[in-house]
């Protein structure tokens, strides 16, 4: 595998966990469907595995990298098991809306999955990571997007939390409302 192709994949990669925080978003803003305190660090899991991602971008690939997203997706891959078992009792109800029959927090695993499968299958290529190979041109415009975008939903993920949580050290179970936008913007 080529430098070039390693960056391909990689901006790619981090595309598809951009799309998935992106569409984090647009259900919590559009459909007013509020992320749980799971939903949050499941939120993290993927900045942090897309963090790892951005950093082969950005600094051309290496193994630790590719752990980095690894560590990340396992990580969000244990809470969104937590939560999937929180909810697979009959009866048990779940928590937000549900896509093509499956709720959010069972896609995020199917996502986790695929982060973790996906970068190991990248640490199986060692040409990449060959010092004396060619360095692939600058980046250009699709890992450059990928990973500015990744920054941004990264701080708007912040500030969504606090929103939510206030400063609290615990988010409600189920919020009902963004917490600054109460009279006593959740100092208390």
């Amino acid at each position: 595998m080529t430098a070039t192709l390693s960056k391909l994949l990689n901006a790619m990669g981090l595309v598809a966990i951009d799309t998935v925080l992106v569409l984090a978003f647009t259900d919590q803003l559009w459909y007013r469907d509020l992320p749980c305190g799971i939903c949050i660090l499941q939120r993290a899991g993927f900045i942090a595995a897309g963090f790892g991602i951005a950093l082969n971008l950005v600094f051309g690939p290496r193994a630790s990298h590719y752990g980095l997203a690894i560590l990340g997706a396992l990580a969000g891959a244990m809470i969104s098991a937590d939560q999937i078992l929180l909810y697979i009792v009959p009866g048990s109800g779940s928590y937000g809306n549900d896509v093509f029959g499956l709720h959010l927090y069972t896609w995020a695993l199917i996502a986790f999955v695929l982060i973790v499968v996906g970068s190991a299958f990248m640490l199986l290529f060692d040409h990449q990571f060959d010092p004396s190979a060619p360095l692939p041109e600058r980046l250009t415009v699709l890992p450059v997007m990928s990973v500015a975008l990744l920054g941004v939903l990264a701080v708007a993920n912040i500030f969504s939390t606090l929103a939510i949580c206030g400063w609290g050290i615990s988010c409600p179970e189920t919020p009902g409302g963004y917490i600054i936008f109460n009279e006593n913007l959740g100092l208390t």
